[in-house]
This record gives structure tokens, C-alpha cells and sequence, in this order.
């Protein structure tokens, strides 16, 4: 699992309960001699054979790769290292199943390029054991995008050099809201207690390490303009009321406090944070967030106002695409680019936006690529049609936070990142899809846990198995032995994610 895109059965299987080893040069050979030992018990010297085979072929996806079983042994062979470590995933799982492992031949690659999970660290932090171990498992499903929400107005969650304050104040709240979803929001209850916690230079390129060694790459989140209360509240001159001290959020939802763009100082501080934050991430993309603006401080400030007058911005959402394009241009400077959520092109999604406010005359960064989470299907045919690259995210489908009354399993396996009616010229503007695991009412491992499995598996699927050959049946049938594998870690998932 996720299910491969070539299967062919043949008759009889191998008993390996007696001992594997493993040949060949690929890196990752004692990586797998260290699950045959730790997992199952079944590293020696003698008894199946494992080969591990780089075999270059530009031609080839570098995620593709072949697993022949055979009563001569096992053999892994693929375009390069990305490969192999997936052909060795899958033959963990025929592992987790049996040791009795049926002759077969697996012919193997992606539907999806970006398949990714995010985690929101900025309303509760978790830790970097946390981390680690939810990488694991996405490295067991061949998920191979990390998006790590590190930035919001309830906490700060990473160190930034040239602005201490950042974590010093913006990563601690001195209480909490707390609720379930989704009436939590209206929840006039706080827990009382002090939040804190963010991530060092140092720890953060640990994990990035971690996880580029499970072939994941981790793109990190820095949420601009709204969301910018704990950015805020540590340096008051970053927002747009300037001198006026706030502290770090308690409550969850969106809130007013925005970056004063208009500023130099504040662009200067946006760029500084980006230039520490391209430094600690190899990522080509840079996520930017730019969901759920309120306009409201923007609209009351004479000296926005003045800006966007002098500047010819015709609205607040044109600025709000102003400023994401400068960030672009200033990412792509440095070889990479940027991602946002879908408000960066200036679309009215929210009721606490007014249509005048989405008058558009500057079009949004080609580069950008635009990461779809609510509205109308149009907006990704719009997107695309502009020429921007998209990751569907579609919140009624792929949001870990909503309930599995919301979002069963069966719906998260039949989410479909290309979108009915889009031209087939378009498919390759789909670079995939994301899983959302909002943080603001899971405080706890074990509450995310209950959230994400099992239906991490339907997403890892949903990228990687091409549509024709999903099959949710016999995805019910496979997942049993990964649950019996995560129960075992004391991972515990939705005991009945499907109602």
C-alpha cells in the first residue's frame, strides 16, 4: 500500500522465516538490514537473497521501480535510490502481511509527483520524536512531501537568527481554547495553562536530514500576511497599528492583526526570515500560506491606503497579491519558488470579504504555484488555464481535522485531485494532492494519531495509485495488517473510520 500500478501474480511463494540478506550497492542496504533485524527478526548471513539494483535509465521516473519475488529470491531493481527505497517499502508490507511472500512481479511508479502531508505545529507543538515518528510512517506509504506549518497567531515554532523575539515571545501563549471540531470555535472555555515550544536551527536541520533519508523533502510554511498575531505580538512594528502591544492568541479562528506591508521595514523583516528559512530548507518551494486575510486594519490605516494610491492597487486583495509577488520574485532570486494557499490570487472565498476588495489588476506570479482548499472547482481550472501549477487540497476531502462523520474513509479514498470537466491538456498542472492535520484541537500525539490513521493510507493511495486501478474494497482488505502493524508501535488509529 499504496497499491501498485503493476501487479503479476504467479504461482507458489517463498518462506523466508528462515533468514534474508541483502547484496548489491545501493545506499540503502543497511537500511534494510536494519528492518529485517529490528522488525522482524530475520536478518543472517545465509538463506533468501535480497538484491538491491541502481540501474540508470533517464527515461525511467526516479520513483518508479521492479520487485520480482522468485524462488531464486528477491530482487529490487530501479532508475535510482528514490526507487529502491520504495520497492523496499513495499516488500516491508508483503513482510507485514506473511513470511510466506507470493512469486510475483511488481512494475512500479507514481500517479502524482507532490503527495504530501501537512502538520500544523503553530497551535500546539509537538516535538521532534513527534515528527520522526509521522515521518516513518510516510515513508512507508511513499508519501514524499512533508509540509510543515511552523507560522500562526497562536505560536512562533522556529528559530529565526536575526529575530530572537520571534520565539523568545511568539512561541508561548499563556492559555488556550479548547474544544472539539467543529463547535470549538465557539467555545468559551481556556485550559489555563502556558504553551510554549518552537524548533532550533539545529533541530530543524536534523529532521530535514531524517526525513531526506526516508526520501521526503520538507517544505516548510510561513504564514504572510494574516495570521501574523505572534510575529506581531513579539515585534509590535511589524503590524499595522505599529506601537500597540498584543500578546500571542489564545483563541482559535481568524484573526484581525495583519503584516504592515506597506512598510519596508516589514518587507525587509519578511525577506530576512525567508533568507534563514531557504537556508535551513533544500525545498525548491517555499510555502507562504496567504489564507484568510481580514482586511480590516488595512482598510482603517491612511498610510496603507496612501501606498496602495501611489502604487496604482486598485484593492486589498490586490494587495495582498502585491506583496506575494514580491516575495516571489525575491524566492525565485534564490532558485526556488513559492506556494500559497488559494487566496493569493485574489479570489473571494471568505463572507468577511467584499467583492470590491477583489478587484484585480496585477496578475499573480507565474512561478507560484497555487494550493487549492476551498471554493469552487472554476478556480483551479482558472489557475491552471494562467499557467500555474496546482496541489489540490480540497478541504471537504482532505482536512485530517474534520471528523470521520465528515470524512469518512471511504470518502478520503475517492478524493480525485484532477478535477471532473478539466482539459487533459491541464492534468500535468496537477502536481497532486496534500493531507491538512489542523492542530487546533488535537493538543496530543495520540489525538492526531486517532485523525490521521488510517487515513493517511486513502491519501497515500489517492497519489500514488493511478485511478483505474484504485479499488476500495481490497484497499479495506489490504490496510488490516498495516493497523495490526501501527496497533503494534502504539499508533492508535479510528477503530471504525468508515461510520
Amino acid at each position: 500500500m499504496p497499491y501498485p500500478n503493476e501487479v503479476i501474480m504467479k504461482e507458489g511463494q517463498i518462506d523466508v522465516s528462515d533468514g534474508m540478506y541483502v547484496s548489491g550497492t545501493s545506499e540503502y542496504r543497511q537500511y534494510l538490514e536494519s528492518i529485517l533485524d529490528t522488525d522482524f527478526g530475520l536478518l543472517s548471513k545465509r538463506g533468501i537473497q535480497i538484491k538491491l539494483i541502481v540501474e540508470v535509465n533517464k527515461e525511467k521516473d526516479l520513483e518508479s521501480y521492479e520487485l520480482n519475488v522468485s524462488r531464486e529470491g528477491v530482487e529490487i531493481k530501479a532508475p535510482s535510490e528514490t526507487g529502491v527505497f520504495y520497492g523496499i517499502q513495499s516488500l516491508k508490507q508483503l513482510l507485514l502481511d506473511s513470511k510466506q511472500i507470493p512469486l510475483m512481479s511488481i512494475r512500479d511508479e507514481p500517479a502524482f509527483k507532490w503527495r504530501a502531508f501537512m502538520l500544523d505545529e503553530a497551535r500546539y507543538f509537538q516535538g521532534e520524536q513527534a515528527v520522526k515518528g509521522i515521518l516513518d510512517e510516510m515513508a512507508l506509504l511513499k508519501i514524499n512531501t512533508f509540509h510543515w506549518h511552523l507560522t500562526n497567531d497562536q505560536g512562533w515554532r522556529i528559530e529565526i537568527k536575526k529575530y530572537p523575539l520571534l520565539t523568545e515571545i511568539g512561541s508561548k501563549r499563556d492559555s488556550t481554547q479548547i474544544g472539539v471540531w467543529p463547535t470549538g470555535w465557539k467555545s468559551t472555555v481556556y485550559d489555563g495553562r502556558p504553551h510554549d515550544g518552537f524548533y532550533t536551527q539545529e533541530q530543524i536541520k536534523d529532521i530535514v536530514q531524517y526525513a531526506a533519508e526516508r526520501q521526503i523533502t520538507v517544505v516548510p510554511e510561513i504564514t504572510m500576511p494574516g495570521h501574523a498575531r505572534a510575529a506581531i505580538a513579539a515585534y509590535p512594528w511589524l503590524g499595522v497599528k505599529k506601537d500597540t502591544v498584543i500578546t500571542v492568541s489564545t483563541k482559535f479562528g481568524v484573526m484581525y492583526d495583519i503584516f504592515d506591508v506597506s512598510d519596508k521595514r516589514v518587507r525587509n523583516f519578511l525577506e530576512d526570515v525567508l533568507e534563514e528559512i531557504m537556508d535551513l530548507f533544500p525545498s525548491k518551494v517555499i510555502h507562504i500560506g496567504g489564507d484568510e486575510v481580514r482586511h480590516d486594519q488595512w482598510k482603517e490605516s491612511k498610510k496603507v491606503n496612501d501606498f496602495m494610491k501611489e502604487n496604482g492597487i486598485a484593492s486589498y486583495a490586490e494587495l495582498q497579491v502585491w506583496i506575494t509577488n514580491e516575495m516571489s520574485r525575491f524566492v525565485e532570486s534564490k532558485g526556488k519558488r513559492i506556494m500559497g494557499w488559494n487566496e493569493i490570487m485574489g479570489v473571494k472565498l471568505h463572507d468577511y470579504v467584499t467583492s470590491d476588495d477583489v478587484l484585480i489588476k496585477q496578475p499573480l506570479a507565474k512561478n507560484a504555484i497555487v494550493h487549492f482548499w476551498k471554493g469552487d472547482v472554476d478556480l483551479i481550472i482558472n489557475a491552471v488555464e494562467k499557467g500555474h501549477d496546482v496541489v489540490n487540497s480540497y478541504h471537504n476531502y482532505t482536512y485530517l481535522d474534520y471528523d470521520y462523520k465528515k470524512i469518512p474513509l471511504s470518502k478520503s479514498y475517492s478524493f480525485e485531485p484532477i478535477p471532473k470537466g478539466l482539459s487533459s491538456e491541464y492534468h500535468d498542472r496537477i502536481l497532486g494532492l496534500g493531507c491538512q492535520m489542523w492542530g487546533e484541537w488535537t493538543p496530543t500525539v495520540a489525538s492526531i494519531n486517532k485523525l490521521i490513521y488510517p487515513r493517511l493510507a486513502a491519501y497515500a493511495e489517492v497519489g500514488w495509485t493511478r485511478l483505474e486501478n484504485k479499488d476500495f474494497q481490497r484497499f479495506e482488505k489490504n490496510i488490516q495488517s498495516l493497523r495490526t502493524y501501527w496497533n503494534g508501535k502504539g499508533i492508535f488509529g479510528q477503530s471504525n473510520p468508515d461510520g
